[in-house]
């Protein structure tokens, strides 16, 4: 039992690791890094807390315009992200990524046309609708949040959805898929699309 978890932990880091590739070798992601930066997780299957989610320590950043991982992937490494998987998982097993990026009223336009496209959900939900029970205390909006986003989608968990702006909160996107290399794959991809727009 203990060599199938640390089976599936190097499976997961080393998935990581080739995500990381993929969006360092991307010419147009660092258009969607937003400011809080991005970190991409990948949960092991049975995973019910932040220490068995593995995300990139320090986060993914720009250094002279070039996207760049601030560190190694780890178990532990992201705290935000971690929680929203596992949060996701209570309603679709089959997400074990996600990653975040920028949100703007732009790319937002955008990205309902892209997601509609493929057939992927896409939704959001206004922080300032909150109840006040969750947005006052630390740590409670992550089950509002994904619960709002799956009664928005009449029962399913959106493939890509967004928080909209809230009060010291910036807006964010967020991407899922069963892997960190598709979940990589695909929004590097949509960085490109987006750019070509943009143009």
């Amino acid at each position: 039992m203990v060599y199938q978890i640390e089976q599936e932990k190097d499976i997961i880091l080393g998935n990581l690791v080739r995500a990381v590739h993929i969006l360092e070798s991307s010419e147009y992601f660092g258009l969607l890094i937003p400011e809080v930066r991005v970190n991409i997780v990948y949960s092991m299957e049975n995973a019910s807390c932040p220490d068995e989610v593995a995300g990139i320590d320090g986060r993914i950043t720009l250094v002279n315009g070039k996207v760049k991982a601030a560190g190694y992937p780890r178990f532990g490494a992201s705290d935000h992200m971690a929680r929203l998987i596992i949060e996701v998982r209570k309603y679709d097993r089959s997400y074990r990524a996600g990653i975040n990026f920028a949100w703007t009223p732009e790319l937002s336009t955008f990205l309902e046309e892209y997601c509609k496209g493929r057939g992927w959900d896409y939704a959001g939900i206004d922080r300032r609708m909150e109840p006040e029970e969750f947005s006052s205390v630390e740590r409670r909006s992550m089950p509002w949040k994904i619960k709002t986003l799956v009664e928005i989608c009449g029962g399913k968990v959106p493939k890509v959805f967004y928080e909209g702006p809230g009060l010291g909160k910036e807006p964010l996107t967020v991407l899922l898929g069963k892997d960190a290399v598709e979940v990589a794959t695909e929004v590097a991809e949509i960085s490109k699309q987006y750019a070509s727009r943009c143009k």
